[in-house]
């Protein structure tokens, strides 16, 4: 049985580890006009403040990254209220700037994918500038809560589910990028349609496979570094959600205020 409806201005999308993250979690189930999100939403409290976490490859991880209903996600989030998405996510690293253990916050993206829904627009000219796709405000409050953090840096996202051949690896690599993931997009982009603020932070579980010598990086390999991370993390996070500014204002949203959107924002209506 599901708990009368609460709402949550801030958001964390992880890993099923971060359970534990809340205090007093409650599980609500939400409807969204995409779909089923990845799993309910749990909702509770962090450093005082309202949080919501959703694990983006599910309960029991039965979603893989280029299968997960990412608009039914961000959609089921802002209809709950929630301004503020922070993303924790696993990364392979890329070139010499990077190690296993790192934790970084990224500044840009390059995306790669191939066969996801990318935009809630679907009719009309709603062109979403997004030349820096992670929030500077959450960024910043992300990267000053552990001295550790490396702040900036370019995520490359790929289509997976399978792992870089070393050529691949090698390409990404050259062209002076830093991280490779399977989830960071569409998730910012359409973060930002929903009119949120939205950061990442990345930790480095493996080098990938153009990266160095051996057998390349294999699942068992991330996992295991990612569940070793898991206080670290979950304290950086908490850390981060308390010295998080308020939104209001900030270009994250503010970009739409002139636009006629074609999509419907919870909260917002049909156009702004």
């Amino acid at each position: 049985m599901t708990a009368p409806i609460q709402w949550a201005d801030v958001a964390v999308i992880g890993g099923t580890g971060f359970y534990s993250f809340l205090d007093d979690p409650a599980e609500h189930l939400v409807e969204t006009p995409y779909g089923a999100p990845s799993a309910p939403l749990s909702i509770g409290t962090v450093a005082g403040r309202s949080v919501a976490f959703l694990p983006r490859h599910g309960p029991h991880h039965e979603h893989p990254p280029h299968a997960i209903n990412y608009r039914a996600n961000l959609w089921a989030l802002r209809s709950l209220g929630v301004r503020q998405v922070l993303a924790p996510c696993a990364v392979g690293g890329l070139g010499e700037r990077v190690a296993p253990g790192d934790l970084v916050v990224p500044d840009q993206l390059v995306d790669r994918t191939t066969r996801r829904t990318g935009s809630y627009v679907e009719t009309g000219a709603v062109h979403l500038p997004f030349a820096d796709p992670y929030c500077p405000q959450l960024s910043a409050a992300l990267s000053g809560a552990d001295e550790d953090i490396t702040a900036g840096g370019t995520m490359v996202v790929v289509e997976g589910p399978r792992f870089s051949t070393r050529a691949e690896s090698r390409h990404y690599a050259d062209q002076g990028w830093d991280l490779i993931n399977m989830t960071g997009a569409p998730e910012a982009a359409l973060a930002r349609e929903m009119l949120q603020c939205y950061a990442s932070i990345a930790l480095v579980t493996d080098m990938d496979a153009g990266a160095g010598s051996g057998e390349g990086v294999g699942q068992e390999e991330v996992f295991a570094m990612f569940r070793q991370n898991l206080d670290r993390l979950g304290g950086i996070l908490r850390g981060a959600i308390e010295a998080l500014p308020d939104p209001d204002g900030c270009t994250c949203a503010s970009w739409a205020d002139d636009v006629e959107l074609t999509y419907q924002v919870p909260g917002e209506g049909q156009s702004r």
